[in-house]
């Protein structure tokens, strides 16, 4: 079992941070209707207020493409624009399994 995992993060205006993660959890919550997305977890580092990290398992790499061509995922990244600064891909991995998969 490999699966096509990413971990991201999110660089914000000063003072938006909840208001990426609350985007970034209406972004898990529309991911629950896709069975090739396993995990979306939204992290925040008590140590940077201004960063959101993002932790992703799909069952490939190409229904983690597909999700971002969806209308409901193209309106949320419309609404998150503004306020990031930046943004980082951390690393892309596969996943082999364990607690979770």
């Amino acid at each position: 079992m490999s699966k096509f995992s990413l971990f991201g993060k999110f660089e914000v205006q000063e003072g938006e941070r909840d208001t990426m993660v609350g985007i970034l959890l209406e972004a898990a919550e529309s991911m629950k209707n896709l069975e090739e997305c396993e995990i979306y977890l939204v992290n925040i580092s008590e140590g940077e207020p201004n960063s959101v990290y993002v932790y992703e398992v799909w069952s490939n790499e190409k229904a983690h493409q597909a999700s971002l061509t969806l209308e409901a995922t193209k309106t949320l990244i419309k609404r998150a624009k503004p306020i990031i600064t930046g943004m980082d891909r951390i690393s892309t991995l596969r996943t082999m399994g364990g607690k979770g998969i």
